[in-house]
């Protein structure tokens, strides 16, 4: 006897219009953690802020957004058109049976127009909303409290200089959740304890986390953990964090400050109390002064997650633990009088470190995210390095420049690292 296919309802997706490139991957990512996958019938044009999508349940709609950084909304779609007439026409054929539990005459309600590209006066609005009136709305109408929203949305495209009289698209559907866009803000390095030169941005945090899948109770580790902002997205999530760095100072909060107006960082600027500044300091394991291209860990496969941004030398050097015979090339001495030796540690080098260790140490089915930096006149996808333990899942650009870019290059271990593979041939830089 073969099993039912699930019924999928079909949702409709508001994002926000930024970091383009890296929405499909963060929502292709949180909808395979929800249990969901991405088909190709969703009906999705990538740089547009309305995607339809086509998600099991509810409830699997409210996982997605109880994630997502680069969505606003989510709706049950319940009519779409390119005309006025083709959205009524659409309504008209949407089941009965699956509106009536949200029109009772016993509930309150609300209608809401959303317009992308164009603003409409109150007047447009009214007489959009009174063009609804064939919709069996039985309940009272309630703009402060209401049990259920409804929303229009109207697509006016992407060129605010050649605004269209009429929408390219029009939607109806019923409000289910809203996204985190709020974290970006809670969680801006402008308010946070202890930052470096090159924190990265909350809502990249955010983005990094989700395209690697973290979940609660997750080990996540970053090999380059700096002052720690990427651990802090991952603990939001319920995972637990720890990282290791070569620079002693930045590890114990030592040094130089890189607030402007501030020469010395305070007694309290850490990694740990940044995340006690958000109530997650119970998700903190440590943070270890140890250089990324020597081993220190015990073999086995220890993370769920491996995120980090590599030091590539556009705001911070790169470095590694050398012999003695390099101490007069390079000795870094902190305000406590530590010493260590350092060289240089060339890109590729990096980079080739980085996967081994992600094939080595990451569980089956564990996520790498990280930043590669690009000279763009010579990118090309063959440049991307690759190991046979893991697959490449998405490749997204962050412009820096004319010239320059970074790209988010998300990967998952596949298959079991083998430690007598000849390690020449496990990576590509």
């Amino acid at each position: 006897m073969e099993l039912a296919a699930p019924a999928f309802r079909r949702y409709l997706l508001l994002l926000a219009q930024e970091h383009l490139e890296f929405r499909l991957p963060e929502i292709s990512s949180l909808l395979s953690l929800c249990g969901g996958k991405f088909s190709g019938e969703q009906e999705i044009r990538v740089n547009s802020p309305f995607w339809i999508l086509n998600i099991p349940s509810e409830e699997m709609a409210r996982g997605l957004m109880k994630r997502t950084v680069c969505a606003k909304s989510i709706f049950e779609l319940w009519g779409h058109g390119r005309s006025e007439g083709e959205l009524y026409a659409s309504l008209k054929n949407y089941p009965v049976d699956k509106m009536l539990p949200y029109l009772q005459s016993d509930s309150t309600y609300k209608v809401h127009i959303h317009t992308f590209n164009k603003t409409l006066t109150q007047a447009q609005k009214i007489k959009k909303i009174d063009a609804l009136e064939f919709l069996p709305f039985k309940g009272k109408v309630n703009l402060k409290n209401p049990e259920h929203i409804f929303w229009i949305l109207e697509d006016y495209g992407m060129n605010p200089n050649n605004v269209p009289e009429e929408p390219f698209h029009l939607y109806f559907g019923r409000w289910i959740a809203d996204g985190q866009r709020e974290l970006i803000e809670s969680y801006s390095v402008k308010k946070r304890h202890f930052i470096g030169n090159t924190s990265m941005d909350a809502c990249l945090s955010f983005i990094m986390a989700n395209h690697g899948r973290v979940k609660p109770n997750d080990v996540v580790y970053d090999p380059f953990v700096g002052t720690g902002g990427l651990l802090i997205s991952s603990a939001h999530f319920g995972a637990y964090v720890c990282g290791t760095d070569i620079d002693y100072n930045t590890i114990h909060g030592l040094g130089k400050a890189s607030r402007k107006n501030q020469k010395w960082r305070g007694p309290d600027e850490n990694i740990r109390a940044n995340l006690r500044q958000y109530g997650l300091e119970k998700y903190y394991l440590d943070a270890l002064v140890a250089d990324s291209s020597r081993p220190i860990w015990r073999k086995g496969m220890l993370f769920d997650a491996i995120i980090t941004d590599p030091p590539y030398g556009i705001r911070e050097a790169t470095r590694r633990t050398g012999s003695q015979k390099e101490a007069v090339k390079s000795v870094e001495r902190s305000t406590e009088n530590h010493i260590f030796v350092s060289s240089n540690y060339h890109l590729s080098d990096i980079f080739f470190d980085l996967l081994k260790f992600a094939a080595e140490y990451l569980v089956m089915g564990g996520r790498l995210v990280y930043w590669l930096p690009i000279y763009r006149p010579e990118y090309t996808e063959e440049i991307i390095p690759r190991h046979p333990c893991l697959k490449l899942i998405s490749n997204c650009e962050q412009m820096l420049s004319s010239h320059t870019s970074r790209r988010l290059i998300t990967m998952e271990k596949v298959k079991e690292f083998k430690f007598l593979v000849n390690s020449s041939s496990q990576a590509s830089p």
